[in-house]
């Protein structure tokens, strides 16, 4: 099933809100003062099933001019746009500014909704629609497909959810679900009993419940209580998905929108940024260097000042390079669209994209700033690096075949790959004949498949210390070396991921089972062996009392891994106590006499010769003895 979310953008009162109840039975204003105006002040949220069986969670996001800002926040993560426009006005102010943000914001499917077409004639209707399409020809929206209703009476509803159907199967993509997870936060709230709970729209990868993670600018660790997607308790979510999560050791008041909960140490808090600026043409303003601005990305708005780097004023129609110094702290990617109002009065003038989310202070009009940022912007040799090893998340791939694939010299690759090191997008597996790079997604995939294939095995296998290493590879990470996947084995548990015992590997804080079950059979076996003294007895004769073989293996590993019992043959156990007393007693033997037979120990433990042999093979094992000849000999190592 993919989980796609869909916005609604409109001037205020053209039913925006009452077309979403139309498509989903919900009312979502959620605020009394929202109910009693009749107008969305704040974000509102529901979701309802396509005929395909996805799942659209839907964003009614306000349409006055005062809650723009709110209007920008419900915009993250969105796939699809119900552009809304009221047959009976047409475009209207708002709907123009809805529609320039929606562009800057890189929103590219759209479908526009003409609504109230019960209130209006035919002819009437064909009018505005040409009206319509004049207004949007050369924007993103310019091949909308126009769909005509009434959300009062539910004329052509049906028709829309066709529309929506169609393009959230065929043109919307996928989010990536296994990149670094990021929330921005439009929502923080407390529940008595519950604690803080957050809500917004997964802009990318998984979030697990009892993960760990950070709650970025205020750097704070939080776990995961719980997750709630569209009401239902989840294990985890995914990216696509609007969520709400409980969280622990975080207050409400600490978490404000524009808040944005990611790993810890995936992003970092900057208060300036890089980025490429596009000024509306239909902006009534010139854009000058020092001008204060707000600020809006994500969920976030901020105040800033432009520093222009390449112009020295951008006017309508224009762009350029500027960094923005912010009044406050933030945390994005590289990547992340944005959008610019001017201070006073507060209209959109602009927006672009970041190109640099952690610079260093720049000046303006030099020459060697404007080339790294135009770099940046085309995508530099880093870029293509990255994109390469993405492609090789289930192989790795090395340092000589990056240079092959980018006609780079291995120095250059080197070169880039550190500055990625840095960045903490590629990990770096340093053998002796090769270099391996490993991109942190598939890092975070393997994570999570390593994980849950350990915790699945803990809960089949209670008695186990964890799963074979190579049983691991070789169920999971076939296509990789295993001297490499051995590299890799020492990297998860150096992240504290895994827990490594000699060839076992287990989750962290995985022990064995030692309930009822375990003490009846390790006791069963301890009396066998201390009974049977040195007549040591064959595991298969021993009665294990209705237990399973495969559960008396994995108990009688646990005592040998812990000591408590030895094995002297293939088929031969006892205690390890009778193991060091023999040692003992053969040494003192040798330090008089130079030669040990079998019939010597036989008689020395009151044995046959069918054990005494198992013991003198032991000790030959532990280097306490060597054969010198006859079989039946042995003298000190």
């Amino acid at each position: 099933m993919k989980n796609i979310i869909i916005g609604t953008a409109g001037h205020i009162d053209h039913g925006k809100t009452t077309l979403i109840k139309a498509l989903t039975g919900r009312n979502t204003d959620r605020w009394e003062e929202e109910q009693r105006r009749g107008i969305t002040i704040d974000l509102g949220f529901t979701y309802f099933d396509l005929p395909s069986g996805d799942r659209a969670g839907i964003i009614d996001v306000p349409g006055h001019e005062k809650f723009i800002n709110n209007m920008v926040a419900g915009v993250v993560g969105m796939d699809l746009v119900l552009l809304v426009i009221a047959a009976d006005e047409g475009i209207m102010p708002q709907t123009r500014e809805h529609m320039d943000i929606l562009g800057l914001l890189g929103i590219e499917k759209s479908i526009i909704v003409l609504n109230k077409c019960d209130l209006v004639d035919e002819e009437w209707i064909e009018l505005v629609e040409e009206e319509i399409r004049e207004e949007l020809s050369g924007t993103f929206l310019e091949q909308a497909p126009v769909v005509k209703v009434s959300a009062a009476t539910g004329q052509g509803l049906d028709q829309l959810i066709e529309v929506i159907g169609h393009m959230s199967s065929d043109e919307v993509v996928e989010k990536d679900i296994h990149t670094i997870p990021r929330l921005p936060i439009d929502r923080a709230f407390s529940l008595s009993g519950f604690g803080t709970i957050i809500t917004g729209t997964l802009v990318s990868g998984t979030i697990r419940k009892e993960d760990t993670l950070e709650m970025y600018p205020i750097g704070k660790e939080c776990k995961i209580r719980s997750i709630q997607v569209h009401g239902a308790d989840q294990k985890e979510c995914y990216a696509g998905q609007r969520v709400a999560i409980n969280l622990s050791n975080v207050k409400k008041k600490e978490i404000q929108r524009g808040c944005v909960l990611a790993p810890p140490n995936s992003m970092k808090n900057t208060d300036l940024l890089d980025v490429k600026m596009n000024i509306l043409e239909s902006s009534m303003r010139v854009l000058t260097n020092h001008t204060r601005l707000h600020f809006f990305t994500g969920t976030s708005e901020i105040l800033c000042r432009a520093v222009l780097l390449d112009k020295e004023e951008l006017g309508p129609g224009e762009s350029g390079y500027v960094q923005l110094r912010l009044e406050e702290e933030i945390a994005v990617r590289r990547g992340d669209k944005f959008v610019v109002r001017f201070y006073s009065p507060m209209e959109t003038i602009g927006g672009g994209v970041i190109l640099e989310p952690n610079p260093g202070v720049k000046k303006r009009f030099q020459e060697s700033v404007i080339e790294e940022l135009r770099r940046k912007e085309s995508g530099s040799s880093a870029d293509v690096i990255e994109l390469h090893a993405k492609k090789h998340g289930d192989t790795l791939i090395t340092l000589a075949e990056l240079a092959k694939l980018t006609a780079l010299s291995v120095d250059e690759v080197k070169e880039d790959v550190k500055e990625l090191e840095e960045q903490e997008l590629l990990a770096v597996f340093e053998m002796r004949k090769d270099t391996y790079i490993w991109h942190m997604d598939s890092i975070r995939e393997a994570q999570q498949t390593l994980v849950r294939a350990l915790e699945d095995y803990e809960k089949k296998y209670p008695y186990r210390y964890g799963m074979k290493k190579a049983e691991i590879q070789t169920m999971y990470f076939q296509k990789i070396k295993p001297n490499v996947f051995d590299r890799i084995v020492e990297f998860f548990v150096e992240r504290g991921c895994i827990r490594r015992a000699e060839e076992f590997l287990c989750t962290p804080e995985f022990e064995v089972k030692k309930d009822g079950t375990y003490q009846k059979v390790a006791e069963n076996f301890l009396n066998v062996f201390e009974k049977a003294g040195y007549d040591f007895v064959r595991y298969s004769e021993i009665d294990l009392k209705g237990v399973s073989r495969d559960m008396a293996d994995d108990i009688l590993n646990i005592l040998l891994t812990e000591g408590k019992v030895v094995r002297v043959t293939e088929e031969m156990y006892t205690l390890a106590e009778y193991m060091e007393q023999a040692k003992e007693k053969i040494k003192a033997h040798l330090a008089d006499d130079p030669l040990i037979t079998i019939a010597q120990v036989r008689d020395m433990f009151g044995t046959s010769r069918k054990s005494a042999k198992p013991i003198l093979e032991y000790m030959d094992a532990l280097k306490i003895t060597k054969k010198m000849g006859a079989e039946s000999e042995r003298v000190a190592y």
